[in-house]
């Protein structure tokens, strides 16, 4: 299939999720995450209709973004060292892996006047250790002391499920970060609204959908993979 028709079978997808679920299918967006493909696959994908792109290395994806322009909402998905902040933080609109201070506090002292990092905070609910994130317990503590940082809007969570063949089994993980994100929105804090859910992947997007996910991160599924690793 071309990138157009991927897009529009995860779209018909995403409509039956959210039939299934009760929600309306304007709420989701489907970010492509190119990572493992080419600046013209990345321009193809944004052509098809797709509005959102993700990335995960600085190098790589700041080179993309250069070449394609203003095109699109450009979306940093992968775990960020602070010593790269100065680079990524006026080209990046999202960031969906903020988990310590010490990458808040370089956010805060790389920012301009007025303009607010819109960061989901990156939870670990399946607690495998291979993944990063905070534990669930810890959200909440770190949400607050995030207050002291004015240049950062906590818009939402963000996880990985762990892999499995059956997306089935990923439900109570996604189900676990919506229920984490609507105890913490009901705060109302100013600076952390927590409105959205980043969570969803090429093998388990269905479910994350019909859980409540508002950003699923579509990678293979959708623009295919041009190297021999996986997304």
């Amino acid at each position: 299939m071309s990138v157009k028709q991927q897009y529009e079978r995860i779209q018909a997808n995403i409509h039956e999720a959210c039939s299934t679920a009760n929600r309306n299918s304007d709420q989701v967006n489907v970010i492509a995450v190119t990572k493992y493909v080419s600046e013209a696959t990345t321009r193809l994908a944004l052509e098809s209709g797709v509005e959102h792109i993700g990335e995960n290395r600085a190098e790589t994806g700041l080179e993309k973004k250069k070449a394609i322009g203003d095109a699109g909402t450009w979306h940093f998905i992968g775990s960020l060292q602070s010593r790269k902040v100065k680079q990524v933080i006026h080209e990046f609109d999202y960031f969906h892996s903020l988990d310590r201070l010490s990458l808040a506090r370089e956010f805060q002292k790389q920012s301009q006047d007025k303009q607010k990092v819109k960061c989901f905070v990156q939870v670990n609910v399946s607690g495998e250790e291979s993944k990063s994130g905070l534990q669930p317990e810890e959200v909440l503590p770190f949400i607050e002391r995030l207050e002291a940082y004015p240049a950062i809007e906590v818009v939402g969570l963000m996880t990985m499920a762990p892999f499995t063949e059956d997306p089935e089994q990923t439900r109570p993980v996604f189900r676990g970060l919506r229920e984490l994100r609507d105890a913490i929105a009901e705060l109302h804090l100013p600076y952390a609204p927590c409105t959205e859910l980043s969570m969803g992947m090429s093998n388990d997007y269905i479910v994350a959908v019909e859980e409540g996910a508002t950003f699923i991160r579509i990678g293979t599924a959708l623009v295919g993979n041009e190297t021999t690793s996986s997304s």
